[in-house]
């Protein structure tokens, strides 16, 4: 009797500690999920805004929302010189990442695009081991060449018919865009040391609210009729659920995982718009489509622990 007392007191434990585990990984899987959602809503969006108004809306929604919760943390957190990492923290993203993301593809494919997106993990996996001192292991290294692989896959069979503008110069701003979105992952990362998360989150919808506020004139001289239903729900749905909802979850759960880990659901993101147009949009998804879609998940399943 006196020996099986342990295995009693243990067990709960034990399901304790695997359900902390996987809470960052459901919020991070919640994130990429919303990330995904965005793009249909962002089409209906851009149709009757300019992308400078549609990105004010949502930056602001999130702001006025998130803002009466996070301000007292945020004071009590600060520490001498951390203007160094935050400035750049808000600068990269998401003033800088979602400009030279908007700029890129206009001169270059959504499926060239989609393909530089897939190097972020990369990025973010050199960046954390250089600066962060974490560790890459064979599954992580694993799991990232096959998540690349099946974005590269996934976005190259989805093609569109006609060229790009200019590639060239197309193709860098969205590499650069990329490189702005690992910079600021490492900083979020390093940050979440001292900081809430919904803090640092905050932060950054503040910084995005100002830097699109070019935005603002351009509604007052839309007709009310532009505002239908459903750009009303769409805008709602970007602001509250992807702006806040997706940069929050993200944030907070990279701040229990490894930057390089949670880095690489990003390449869940192209995945799931690909999933949610083929069954929201009725657009075309081929089996060999749906079969990448598998490979990049399996990568993914792959960099987390046993």
């Amino acid at each position: 009797m006196e020996t099986a007392q342990p295995r009693l007191e243990t067990a709960p434990q034990t399901s304790t500690e695997s359900k902390k585990a996987l809470l960052p990984v459901a919020a991070l899987m919640a994130a990429v999920l919303l990330w995904g959602g965005s793009f249909a809503a962002m089409r209906i969006a851009v149709t009757a805004l300019s992308p400078w108004s549609v990105m004010w809306i949502r930056m602001i929604t999130a702001l006025v929302l998130i803002a009466p919760f996070v301000g007292k943390s945020t004071l009590k957190s600060y520490q001498k010189g951390d203007w160094k990492l935050l400035v750049p923290m808000v600068l990269f993203q998401p003033c800088l990442y979602f400009l030279l993301e908007s700029y890129a593809l206009t001169y270059t494919t959504s499926s060239q695009a989609g393909v530089i997106s897939a190097l972020v993990p990369l990025f973010v996996a050199f960046g954390a081991w250089l600066f962060l001192k974490e560790q890459i292991n064979r599954n992580l290294v694993t799991g990232l060449g096959i998540t690349i692989i099946g974005v590269i896959a996934l976005t190259v069979l989805d093609a569109p018919g006609s060229k790009a503008q200019n590639p060239l110069l197309g193709n860098g701003l969205e590499l650069i865009a990329m490189m702005s979105a690992a910079i600021n992952m490492i900083l979020v990362k390093k940050l979440c040391q001292r900081y809430n998360p919904w803090s640092l989150t905050a932060m950054q919808l503040l910084a995005g609210a100002l830097f699109f506020t070019p935005g603002l004139p351009l509604l007052f001289h839309l007709p009310l009729a532009v505002w239908t239903i459903e750009l009303i729900l769409a805008m709602a749905f970007l602001g509250l659920f992807v702006t806040l909802g997706a940069f929050g979850l993200y944030n907070w759960g990279m701040s229990h995982v490894e930057a390089s880990r949670a880095s690489i659901f990003i390449n869940l993101v192209p995945v799931n718009a690909v999933l949610i147009g083929w069954i929201l949009l009725g657009e075309s998804l081929s089996a060999l489509q749906l079969l990448m879609a598998g490979i990049v998940l399996c990568g993914v399943v792959m960099t987390n622990p046993r």
